[in-house]
């Protein structure tokens, strides 16, 4: 019994060296790979457009529905707050199974790239709105009722004063947002979208490959150091001018 555990063993234990042994064959990989990183790229950039611009006006609005903000509102306020803290700490696994009957309803499919972007967008806005709140809360009070002082409508002050003033922060934030949004592209390959995340776990994990699955995990580390980089060069230059 024991002598023929063991011969299992090592036969599974071969059969694995040789997978790994086995040389990543680029002619057939490399193109699914640019694909992979063209499905990503779209995923990403299409959901913070959207995602990046209705988490900027759902931000605004929660900004200044906050008590003693310009629209104060306080039924409008929770109810916005308690939306936000229900969908925002769903892991986005989890949420893209739980979003499938409403992604069916939206875009007709729950599968392939368009159908993995949909939730993402929805995840996006709710994660960007949090973060255009807090980030608006720090400015000064005082230079809203100055404006207002002057005459100035409710969304002009919004235009004018209160973006400008945390614009650099914003920056910095929608830069950590792209990190979150790349992280969730990893995961559209359980609804057959495609992308790096997909990449490196059918054609890296899966047959033992991690040439595959590395070069996956750099072309993402590059991708984030890149964005971060301009987003800290932008939003230094921004700070310089408002001192």
């Amino acid at each position: 019994m024991n002598a023929t555990v063991t011969t299992i063993a090592t036969v599974a234990h071969s059969h694995t060296t040789i997978l790994a042994a086995r040389p990543t064959d680029w002619t057939v990989l490399k193109p699914l790979l640019f694909q992979s990183i063209g499905q990503t790229l779209e995923m990403v950039l299409v959901t913070l457009v959207i995602g990046g611009f209705l988490g900027l006006v759902l931000g605004v609005v929660l900004y200044g529905t906050r008590p003693g903000n310009l629209f104060e509102n306080a039924i409008i306020y929770r109810i916005l707050d308690f939306i936000v803290n229900i969908i925002r700490p769903i892991p986005f696994i989890i949420f893209l199974a739980a979003m499938q009957p409403v992604t069916i309803a939206v875009v007709g499919t729950s599968i392939g790239t368009v159908a993995a972007i949909f939730p993402m967008v929805v995840m996006c806005t709710v994660a960007t709105s949090r973060l255009v709140e807090q980030n608006l809360v720090p400015v000064d009070h005082g230079m809203i009722e100055a404006a207002r002082a002057m005459g100035a409508s409710k969304l002009t002050i919004i235009r004018t004063v209160l973006i400008p003033e945390a614009l650099a922060p914003l920056i910095l934030a929608y830069a950590f947002l792209f990190i979150g949004v790349l992280d969730m592209s990893a995961m559209a390959g359980y609804i057959g979208g495609g992308g790096l995340g997909n990449f490196a776990i059918a054609y890296g994990y899966q047959k033992f490959d991690q040439t595959v699955t590395w070069t996956a995990v750099i072309i993402m580390i590059v991708l984030v150091q890149v964005v971060q980089g301009i987003a800290n060069a932008i939003a230094k230059r921004i700070l310089k001018r408002q001192q």
